[in-house]
């Protein structure tokens, strides 16, 4: 299977609208702020973790020299 690029724009628009009746128009855009926190959050931790693993490297190469 294609995993999730296989949904599609037809899905996508079936998914939102599933999401709309479910929560209702008024809670909608606190959701998706929330959602959007979560990703902003989750998208800083990794690159803190990522730069931390840079950091170790040179110091490895650095003690190796």
């Amino acid at each position: 299977m294609g995993g999730l690029g296989a949904i599609g724009v037809p899905g996508l628009i079936i998914i939102l609208v599933i999401v709309l009746i479910v929560f209702g128009p008024k809670k909608l855009p606190e959701i998706g702020g929330a959602v959007g926190k979560t990703f902003a959050e989750f998208k800083k931790s990794t690159k803190g973790l990522m730069d931390d693993d840079d950091d170790d490297t040179v110091k490895k190469v650095e003690k190796k020299i």
